[in-house]
């Protein structure tokens, strides 16, 4: 028997790992001589399974005793070689109450006879370890013809593991629920599972001997063919690869997700590549919807975000572009009805389809690709309409989406004309197109679609309708404003108005911004500039009650702190439930309205409105003028020769807030001296502070000497910076006092020789202005007015006669009862004179003074529009 060498050298194995040399018994092995000198082991090839289990071996001699020793023994049962040989095997390694057994088994071996059966062993020494073998014990005999043996030893513990590893690879390859690939180093198929087949048709082993070009086609199996060679190479792993490809019988693609490894046998040698795939096709398509949905929804989000920031209707129809371009599609146009544009009302269900349209936006994200279907290019701004026929006219005639298909060699490959509809009512028509190469309208972005033009087309009525009540709140509010320049006696008046413009240029929105110009008795004037805060109808139809009640409330001629009062509970009033009552006068009425708006049950019917003003009454003979401010920006005052100053004028609570009075400032006026009042749309800005504002305001106003136009314009021109949204108002009026000899003014003792007096002085006066043909009527009733101020009045009485682009007469007292006019009977001797002052002048009144009150009548001048009533006729009228 030949002899095994105790130990041997390591060889290498291809897969990169070392593995110890083994030899299987003396057959199996041979000595070489090596360069070296020492022994070399000529070993199977690499990976052998022999390797995997360790197969040990050893001799025994005639005697029974081993004289042969493997590496893979010392191994095994961790004796060298030195010890083992010579030792009896039964005594060393069974246990002591089986030896007499194994005696007679190795008797039997000797004897000639083949064994084969599972032993346990223990390996020497105190701390031993107890394993079990199975062994395989070949006779054999010696160069001298004795009986021996050769003994094959495999430890069972190894040949368990290998038969449990076989049964849960078996396990996992057969139950698993995903196709299951093995794949030789030659990319072949050398074994799949069930569930692949179930998938590929046939049974797992006719797909034996296949490649991945059986089962895909040449673009994808050639991707998948250079992946499989890269991982068997490298040994990296591939993770969720997706593979796409056909099943036999079906023309529906389907998607799987590929997970492949390395398969290595027990000694490290690299043997093939596991495939391990799952069908991924409903979770794509899942996936695909999923994005779908979350893609509509950001697009309706940005929709909801981006259309309808403006009141334009071309600004909007715009915005829907920017939002569909190229995010849902390719190019878009949209088109509303020309009728509804200029303002008219369409009713719904009797447009044809075919009505006249105006294109107002167009998107595009390719060039020269014009609508399928529709009537070639037309401009932005263009006037025109789809034929009768046309699927457009159709979707507009019938409110309903249509698609219209691909033109022949045409860029477009599908579109869908989209009827805007708001409130029942279609307004227009949007056209949505993709070109070739994109994914063509489905079901889902018909409804998207739809739901887009129906955002689109709300906004759009919405601007629509703003745009005709914005109309309307401008002629409302601009009919409330003084035509016109307006005249006022000793006053050269200029005044301008604008409408606030947004920056973003979308259409100003209706203020409350007012001026006016109010002329009272003995030719003074009321300048007034108020502004409702708040913007829209409602500013302006509160401003034309509050600019209402400020030409009411000036006829009383009351005093301009008295005036604002009077408005500010007016202003409360305004606020006040339906069917409250809102009267002014003494205040008891508006304070029970106020009263009432302000119950809780009713709080959340109330509505406060609140508004600024200044009122000033300029006395034209005394050149003074008083002001009274609620909340308002200061006059502006540029005497000749002086820089311009802010007057200080207490500014008070705005009107509507209630609570607190109103303080009067008197101001002496020079000649050629200039006022401004001017609303807060002039001066304030998002982008300036109001105090820069007012300074470049005052710095304008130079020259109180320039033309009132030219002022205004010049004014207009510098501030164009801080004009913003608000509306502005600008009053200018420049000083002319009434010159002395335009004005007779006398004092008359209370006795009844005052009245032939007073007939003196007037006739004298008028003479002396050359306006003979008012001295009869003149004469009488001055001496009608001293009579009643004699019999009704007290104190001393007061004439005085005002020249100006009428003739005013005034005749005051000390008496505080007011002249009352009544119907005399016919039997009456008195009771006619204020009935006479009323056929005789123009107009005629009487207003309170701190010190009585005074009583007016008012002639118009000779040659004027307005003829001179005669005054034997009036008399005879009266009886």
């Amino acid at each position: 028997m030949s002899e095994i060498p105790a130990k041997a050298t390591e060889s290498e194995d291809p897969s990169g790992g070392a593995r110890g040399g083994a030899s299987v018994g003396s057959a199996a092995a041979a000595e070489a001589p090596a360069a070296t000198g020492g022994p070399v082991w000529q070993v199977s090839p690499p990976g052998s399974m022999y390797d995997y289990i360790k197969v040990a071996s050893f001799s025994i001699g005639p005697d029974g005793h081993v004289d042969q020793w493997s590496l893979r023994a010392e191994q095994l049962f961790g004796i060298s070689s030195e010890r083992a040989v010579g030792m009896d095997p039964i005594e060393a390694f069974v246990a002591p109450d089986l030896r007499e057994r194994g005696q007679r088994k190795m008797t039997e071996i000797l004897d000639g006879r083949e064994w084969t059966g599972v032993i346990p062993f223990r390996t020497p020494g105190p701390e031993g370890d107890e394993g079990l073998a199975e062994v395989y014990v070949m006779p054999t005999t010696t160069e001298e013809g004795e009986r021996a043996a050769v003994c094959i030893v495999v430890d069972v513990r190894t040949l368990r593991r290998i038969e449990t590893d076989l049964a849960a690879s078996q396990a996992i390859f057969g139950q698993s629920p995903f196709g299951f690939l093995l794949i030789d180093a030659d990319l072949r198929v050398r074994r799949a599972n069930e569930r692949f087949a179930s998938t590929f048709g046939g049974a797992p082993d006719d797909h034996r001997g296949r490649s991945v070009h059986d089962y895909l086609q040449p673009p994808e199996a050639e991707r998948i063919a250079a992946t499989l060679r890269r991982v068997l190479a490298t040994g990296e792993s591939i993770t969720d690869m997706h593979v796409t490809g056909f099943v036999p019988g079906s023309d529906e693609r389907k998607h799987w997700s590929v997970n492949l490894y390395r398969v290595h046998s027990g000694t490290g040698r690299a043997i093939g590549i596991a495939w391990l795939g799952i069908d991924i096709t409903s979770r794509r398509a899942a996936a695909r919807e999923a994005a779908a949905a979350r893609r509509n929804l950001a697009l309706l989000n940005d929709a909801g975000a981006r259309i309808g920031n403006s009141l334009d209707l071309e600004t909007t129809a715009r915005e829907l572009l920017d939002v569909v371009v190229p995010g849902f599609c390719d190019l878009a146009a949209v088109d509303l009805y020309q009728g509804l544009m200029a303002g008219d009302e369409t009713p719904p269900g009797l447009a044809d389809g075919s009505a006249e349209v105006r294109r107002v936006a167009f998107a595009s994200a390719v060039s020269d690709a014009p609508f399928a279907g529709g009537p070639g290019p037309v401009a932005v701004g263009a006037v025109h309409h789809f034929s009768f026929n046309s699927p457009c006219a159709d979707a507009l005639r019938t409110a309903r989406p249509r698609h219209i298909p691909a033109t022949d060699g045409g860029l477009i490959q599908s579109t869908l004309a989209v009827p805007m509809v708001a409130h029942d009512t279609v307004v227009g028509l949007a056209q949505f197109s993709r070109t070739k190469g994109s994914e063509p309208f489905g079901e889902r972005d018909r409804a998207l679609a739809v739901e887009l033009a129906a955002r689109a087309a709300v906004c759009i009525d919405n601007a629509r309708l703003y745009r005709r009540e914005h109309e309307r709140a401008l002629l409302l509010q601009r009919s409330l404003l003084p035509p016109g320049d307006p005249e006022a006696s000793g006053l050269d008046i200029a005044c301008r108005y604008l409408p606030g413009n947004a920056a973003t240029g979308r259409p100003s929105e209706v203020g409350g911004d007012w001026f006016d110009v109010i002329e009272l008795p003995g030719h003074r004037t009321a300048l007034v500039v108020g502004d409702v805060m708040g913007r829209g109808l409602r500013a302006a139809v509160a401003m034309g009650e509050l600019r209402t009640a400020v030409r009411t409330l000036a006829q009383l001629d009351l005093e301009p702190a008295e005036v604002l009062a009077q408005l500010d509970e007016i202003a409360r009033g305004l606020g006040a439930p339906a069917g409250t009552s809102q009267t002014f006068g003494s205040g008891g009425g508006v304070q029970q309205a106020t009263r009432a708006a302000r119950r809780p049950r009713e709080a959340d019917l109330a509505e406060v409105y609140l508004a600024t003003c200044v009122y000033a009454v300029y006395d034209s003979v005394t050149r003074r003028c008083t002001f009274a401010n609620a909340g308002h920006l200061p006059p502006v005052l540029v005497e000749p020769g002086e820089p311009a100053l802010m007057l200080d004028v207490p500014p008070g609570m705005p009107l509507g807030v209630g609570g607190e009075p109103f303080e009067e400032v008197e101001v002496e006026l020079p000649e050629g001296a200039l006022l401004a009042l001017y609303t807060d749309g002039l001066v304030e800005s998002r982008d300036h502070p109001l105090d820069e504002g007012l300074q470049a305001f005052v710095g304008t106003l130079t020259d109180p000497s320039q033309p009132l136009e030219d002022v205004c314009d010049h004014v207009l021109r510098t501030l164009d910076t801080h004009h913003g949204e608000d509306d502005i108002a600008l009053l200018l009026a420049r000083v002319q006092g009434l010159p002395a000899d335009s004005v007779g003014d006398w004092t008359l003792p209370r006795e009844p020789r005052s009245v032939g007096r007073a007939r003196e002085h007037a006739r004298g006066r008028l003479l002396a202005w050359e306006l003979e043909p008012l001295v009869d009527t003149a004469e009488l009733l001055v001496s009608e007015l001293v009579t009643n101020a004699l019999r009704y009045g007290e104190g001393e009485i007061r004439l005085r006669l005002l020249l100006d682009r009428t003739l005013v007469c005034e005749v005051w007292d000390a008496g505080l009862v007011q002249p009352r006019r009544r119907r005399a009977r016919d039997t009456d001797e008195g009771g006619r004179g204020l009935q006479l002052v009323g056929l005789l002048s123009a107009a005629w009144g009487s207003r309170r003074t701190p010190r009585g009150k005074t009583v007016w009548f008012e002639l118009p001048l000779p040659g004027g529009e307005n003829g001179i009533t005669d005054p034997a006729e009036a008399l005879l009228s009266l009886f």
